[in-house]
């Protein structure tokens, strides 16, 4: 469902930069932002950033993970 919201320009000024670096679309970095947003106040007890590298690593593909092994070098 798509909803029209207005939205400050520096913001989505600042949003279609970080998209552009992070090869999102401007309303899919907003959306990120909102999700670690919502994520930071639910779990103040966790960095910001470390909230931010847990969602974007659970959208990486499956195939792509390496599986932990405890003592390994790689």
């Amino acid at each position: 469902m798509s909803v029209s919201v207005r939205l400050d320009d520096e913001l989505v000024n600042q949003a279609r930069a970080a998209a552009k670096a992070e090869f999102r679309t401007v309303q899919g970095q907003l959306e990120f932002w909102a999700k670690v947003g919502r994520a930071a106040l639910d779990n103040p007890d966790l960095p910001a950033d470390f909230i931010a590298e847990s969602l974007m690593s659970m959208s990486e593909p499956k195939e792509d993970a390496i599986p932990f092994t405890l003592g390994s070098k790689q």
